[in-house]
């Protein structure tokens, strides 16, 4: 397995929306662990169905989401990557998001078991 080129292609994924592209690369067990939530970790969604619908929640969220600017780095032997990029999205409420932030992902034969999620906190005039 190319980690670099799945790291790549999951990306292209997310910029076109495609959650049945993105699941694809999803192993069933899979985790996600995105950077908001009421816990350390941020929200953590356990298995394939409860992560597509994380997913898709995203995208109603942010419509117009894109990940720009992504750089991949990879371990092939840990099987893990990290994929950095710039999220830039508007919210339904007009808001414009744009952020740096990366995915650190774990793979297991050839599919992703873990993508942990973080970005940073940008701070608005009050």
């Amino acid at each position: 397995m190319d980690i670099r080129l799945t790291l790549k292609e999951l990306c292209e994924a997310f910029n076109k929306h495609d959650l049945d592209r993105i699941m694809a690369f999803f192993a069933e067990d899979c985790v996600l662990e995105m950077p908001r939530g009421k816990d350390p970790w941020g929200s953590r969604f356990q298995g394939k169905h409860d992560v597509r619908q994380a997913l898709a929640t995203r995208f109603e969220g942010l419509p117009d989401v894109h990940y720009g600017d992504d750089v991949h780095f990879v371990d092939e032997a840990a099987e893990t990557g990290i994929s950095k990029w710039t999220l830039t999205g508007t919210a339904r409420d007009g808001t414009r998001t744009e952020v740096h932030g990366c995915d650190f992902y774990a793979f297991r034969d050839g599919k992703v078991i873990g993508k942990d999620s973080y970005w940073k906190i940008v701070e608005r005039a009050a």
